[in-house]
């Protein structure tokens, strides 16, 4: 059985300026993990996730492959790490007004698998702050463009 996560984020910011924090392993770094990244079709890149000792986590290395690239509009590459094999991650923006909704999803894991809903909730906890801190980099960013 594969299952998804989804969020949605509206950001008071054009969808070129929050492009900008999706496509470029500097940015990524910043509200992710450190990466050699680039923004091309095929691109295989590897995300390193630092050890999280109090929760038992020893950190690995994620690696993936851009699949698709549509400036400003989608961005989405395979994501493999751990029992994490065959899931992709997802990011589109959408114009609204004045700001962007980003629809996020993070795809294709396997709970039938062994260690499958643990690797699940990993990922849930996991983009959960690391889409709170994407969040807070866009809106400090905005304020500071004041």
């Amino acid at each position: 059985m594969s299952e998804t996560i989804h969020r949605e984020i509206l950001f008071p910011k054009p969808p070129e300026a929050v492009w900008k924090s999706l496509a470029s392993s500097a940015a990524l770094s910043e509200w992710l993990y450190p990466n050699d990244f680039e923004p091309r079709i095929g691109h295989q890149f590897t995300f390193e996730v630092p050890p999280k000792p109090e929760v038992g986590f020893e950190g690995l290395s994620v690696h993936c492959e851009v699949l698709q690239c549509d400036e400003p509009n989608r961005l989405v590459f395979s994501w493999e790490g751990g029992a994490l094999v065959g899931t992709q991650v997802s990011f589109k923006l959408e114009r609204e007004g004045e700001g962007t909704r980003l629809l996020f999803e993070h795809s294709g894991f396997d709970i039938a698998k062994p260690f499958g809903k643990q690797a699940l909730q990993g990922a849930r906890n996991g983009w959960s702050e690391m889409l709170d801190k994407l969040a807070e980099i866009l809106l400090d960013n905005k304020e500071n463009a004041s």
